[in-house]
């Protein structure tokens, strides 16, 4: 396992601890792209040049494998003209441009198979991404789903009671007033009544004292026709 995978690992895990505990996933999920977006861009640099060098050795290493086949040739070549001094020159620098060729072959095919595992992880890498993303979306739908309940419940609360309970209260409370006014109205009738019975019994007395004084005068010779 490469170091960068554990180093994914380990932040893995510790991202899934984190949510755990979080109050705003969402915000620690953005936090986790941000950051594996950062990993991606790089990888994606490492790779380029990883793919440059590559082609350098690749390139290095054909040369100087030419470069053998060619001095071999000319080996061959000052064997046949009798020149076994410059066949010797020639063949040293085979074997030297055979060295350098075995050389930057090896280098190249540890160069490759870095390469392909670079390209693993930045798969893996842009997977991952892909995948947290596609949580994030449905984790941040889930939380405006929830603010969105939280203003209805505030709304309601705002509201109040039902309209079924409102026009109870309002029954209530014209049922009070209604029962008022009938108080003060039979308030009223009450006090009319009570003035006309005392407006009776005065007259009544009035009346009598009246009769007293006429008899009273009679008996003195008053006459009431006089």
């Amino acid at each position: 396992m490469s170091i960068i995978r554990r180093v994914r690992d380990i932040t893995a895990a510790t991202l899934n601890e984190r949510l755990e505990k979080s109050e705003d996933p969402v915000r620690l999920i953005d936090q986790f792209l941000w950051s594996t977006r950062e990993e991606i861009i790089q990888c994606e640099k490492l790779y380029q040049q990883y793919n440059e060098h590559n082609h350098h050795l690749k390139s290095q290493w054909l040369q100087a494998d030419q470069h053998k086949e060619k001095r071999e040739q000319q080996a061959m070549t000052a064997l046949k003209a009798g020149e076994e001094h410059l066949a010797r020159i020639a063949l040293h620098e085979k074997q030297a441009a055979e060295e350098r060729a075995n050389q930057y072959r090896a280098l190249y095919e540890q160069s490759s198979s870095n390469v392909m595992e670079l390209e693993e992880q930045l798969r893996e890498l842009r997977s991952e991404y892909q995948s947290v993303y596609d949580k994030r979306e449905y984790y941040a739908a889930r939380m405006e789903s929830l603010r969105l309940q939280q203003r209805m419940n505030a709304r309601y609360g705002q509201q109040g009671q039902e309209p079924g309970s409102m026009f109870r209260r309002l029954e209530d409370r014209i049922s009070d007033m209604e029962l008022e006014a009938k108080s003060l109205r039979d308030i009223r009738r009450f006090g009319a009544e009570v003035l006309h019975e005392a407006g009776s019994r005065v007259q009544s007395v009035v009346e009598r004292e009246l009769e007293l004084l006429k008899r009273k005068l009679e008996k003195e010779g008053w006459s009431s026709s006089s």
